[in-house]
């Protein structure tokens, strides 16, 4: 038996006036989705514990079967593992972003952030624009590193787990509340904008009619993490296939491997089709047991605040991943099961996570159900089925 995930990054959402009272999950165009659900079991999972931020790493921490609140430290920390960075004990990791202000004639407190991500900016941009700013600020106390897209990492040696916020909790809002209080941290947001704002590549990125990325977020901070190996706790071998550092850090610590395709970038419109290919080659080809294929597009697009685009991430997720994945695997001949699910809610209403429970739905090629209902958030519900908790569905999986 092969087994499969596919993650639709904050895919579940609330039903939006726009679209009839429906979400873009149950309005979006899924015929292979819909017609899994037919022969498959569907039902609700609570990935996010109670108190706990409902982030993609404590819902994909869960997913992937670790229990947030005892594996969990930092969001940051899990990335700088895909980075290659090799922590210290006394080593604190922050995400920092390259997002976009406002740029209006105002101090840097008074800006409000137009876009946490700044366009999907390319990793070559963001790289060019990351190592101005880090030639100035980086020391022995504070080492920066590229990562993918807007999404980069500080190291601070010996340093604190400092409470920050999101960039993408913080759209449209004045910034002076949300900033640092640190005075070295503030110091180094301020002066990547005084650094960037006049760019040269942001002027161009302007011209172009993209936003500019204008300034250094930190936020996500935490110590190293010490994940326990997924073979070892389900005896099955593992790949990731995923465009963020995040997910890929993830793999990492829990021993899994990564497996890098080209053009899978985390936005809209990436290698949904090689990201497919690649897992059915590992499980097919490769020898391995399970496969996680990780879509960040409808996340990024709930962020943004388009249900147009959202609803269009979903339909490429069906038609070029689940679809691609269910035809190369029966035509393979290996008995398997396939999950699919997002991580947690990103409504287009708040363009932020939430912590409600999500829909699932669990195909099993050797047991075929009958049933009339589709794949979405009400009808997940009102199957009854109902996991409590996210981290029980490895074993679910694989039972």
């Amino acid at each position: 038996m092969k087994y499969v995930v596919v993650l639709g990054d904050g895919m579940a959402d609330e039903p939006i006036q726009e679209l009839g009272g429906k979400t873009p999950l149950a309005y979006a165009s899924t015929p292979v989705m819909d017609e899994l659900s037919k022969i498959s079991e569907i039902g609700l999972v609570h990935t996010i514990p109670e108190g706990m931020s409902p982030g993609s790493d404590t819902a994909n921490l869960s997913v992937l079967g670790y229990n947030p609140r005892q594996y969990y430290t930092g969001r940051s920390p899990l990335e700088a593992l895909s980075i290659g960075v090799d922590m210290k004990s006394t080593d604190v990791a922050f995400r920092c972003n390259i997002v976009t202000l406002t740029e209006d004639d105002l101090p840097y407190e008074e800006q409000r952030i137009v876009d946490h991500s700044s366009d999907e900016i390319s990793t070559e941009d963001a790289a060019i624009l990351f190592k101005d700013v880090v030639e100035e600020l980086q020391n022995e106390m504070f080492q920066f590193y590229v990562g993918t897209s807007y999404r980069h990492c500080l190291i601070w040696a010996n340093g604190e787990v400092v409470e920050l916020t999101a960039p993408h909790d913080v759209l449209t809002q004045v910034i002076g509340q949300y900033l640092p209080k640190n005075e070295q941290l503030l110091y180094m947001q301020k002066r990547s904008y005084e650094i960037l704002k006049d760019h040269p590549l942001n002027q161009e990125r302007k011209a172009k009619g993209l936003n500019p990325a204008n300034s250094f977020w930190f936020w996500g901070a935490g110590t190293r993490p010490a994940l326990s190996s997924f073979e070892e706790a389900y005896h099955k071998r593992g790949v990731m296939i995923s465009a963020v550092d995040l997910l890929k850090g993830i793999a990492v610590g829990a021993g899994m491997d990564n497996i890098i395709v080209e053009g899978a970038n985390g936005g809209l419109h990436t290698n949904y089709e090689g990201k497919a290919q690649a897992a059915v080659d590992a499980l097919v080809k490769e020898g391995y047991d399970f496969a996680y294929i990780h879509v960040e597009a409808p996340d990024e697009m709930g962020h943004q605040g388009s249900v147009e685009r959202k609803i269009q991430a979903i339909e490429n997720l069906d038609g070029r991943v689940i679809k691609l994945v269910k035809e190369q695997m029966d035509a393979s001949g290996e008995d398997y099961r396939m999950l699919v699910l997002p991580d947690h809610p990103t409504p287009i209403r708040v363009r932020t996570h939430t912590a409600n429970p999500v829909p699932y739905l669990l195909y099993d090629s050797t047991k075929k159900e009958q049933h009339t209902w589709n794949y979405n958030e009400a009808e997940a519900k009102a199957s009854g089925n109902d996991m409590a908790h996210g981290w029980d569905m490895m074993k679910y999986l694989f039972q």
